[in-house]
């Protein structure tokens, strides 16, 4: 204690009164510090206890939990190598897509020109194909026409043929009547001058003769002469009259000139089709030779190359 805390005493008995409640004070704070003591000891005890039952308890944690980490540590270890083997695995897959991806693209690019490339094939077959399209119309629409064009130059050579016929006929009436108007002609003339004492011919003897000159020129008479082609379809069964010879001989012909003009349509058309016939492939439908039925000539017709635009008559 300091001394500023010592009170002044008047007399001993005060001091003495005073210094016995502080020992009493201090005896009394002494027996609490002891309990509290013996209290603190007996909690330290049992906080010792405590705490050695915890590190004890810890130190087997701690025990548990370095052989979990050394567990785990070797987990991680082997995770780590298995970590490394994936990823160079990952990689080494990564590199073999790559390549084939690379692969891929290049066969995706060829692909890719290749189907242009047909694409524009494609369109050069499909213009070939159109013009190819067009040219056969156009070849079947001739084709069309040549055989139509063919009919009806068969048609016509058959009706010329069947015209040779009828011109040979009429020619052989023709010989006839020349030589009836020869045997005829003799006599009428002698009738006649020695009934007129002229020697002038007559008038059917200069016809006669007019008529046999026409017939062998092949000239067409004259239009005093064509007046009498009335005579023979009423002549009947009598003696055919000079003007009656004079127009069998005009119908004659007639019939000639026109054999000889349809020879000659006949023959540029023939020319004509030649020249507008194009090559076609062996065993085309189109090179198949036409069965068509032709009237039997007769043995006495004139060849064709014999009967040109104008005719003789030869009697």
């Amino acid at each position: 204690m300091d001394d500023e805390d010592i009170p002044t005493f008047s007399s001993q008995a005060e001091e003495l009164e005073y210094w016995k409640n502080k020992a009493q004070e201090l005896k009394t704070s002494l027996s609490e510090t002891k309990e509290e003591l013996e209290e603190y000891q007996i909690s330290s005890q049992e906080l010792e206890a405590e705490l050695e039952t915890q590190l004890e308890q810890s130190e087997s944690k701690v025990k548990d939990l370095a052989s979990t980490k050394e567990r785990l540590s070797t987990e991680c270890d082997n995770l780590k190598e298995k970590l490394e083997m994936s990823q160079d695995n990952y990689l080494r897959q990564i590199n073999e897509l790559q390549d084939e991806l690379a692969q891929i693209k290049a066969i995706r690019e060829e692909l890719q020109k290749y189907i242009r490339e047909l694409e524009q094939t494609n369109d050069d077959l499909e213009r070939a194909k159109r013009t190819t399209v067009t040219s056969l119309e156009d070849f079947e629409h001739r084709l069309n026409s040549a055989i139509e064009r063919n009919a009806f130059l068969e048609n016509e050579l058959d009706e010329k043929e069947s015209l040779v016929v009828t011109v040979q006929r009429l020619k052989d009436e023709a010989r006839d009547m020349r030589s009836e108007i020869n045997v005829r002609v003799v006599p009428d003339n002698d009738a006649e001058h020695a009934a007129n004492g002229r020697h002038t011919p007559s008038g059917d003897h200069t016809v006669d003769n007019k008529v046999l000159h026409e017939a062998e020129t092949n000239t067409t008479p004259g239009k005093d002469l064509q007046a009498n082609s009335t005579g023979v379809a009423g002549s009947g069964n009598a003696p055919l009259t000079p003007s009656a010879r004079v127009s069998a001989l005009n119908i004659v012909g007639d019939l000639l000139r026109k054999v000889g003009a349809l020879e000659n349509k006949l023959a540029s058309c023939r020319n004509f089709v030649k020249d507008k016939e194009v090559p076609r492939k062996p065993g085309s439908p189109v090179d198949t030779p036409r069965q068509t039925k032709r009237t039997p000539r007769s043995t006495n017709s004139t060849p064709s190359s014999n009967l040109p635009g104008v005719v003789k008559i030869t009697v």
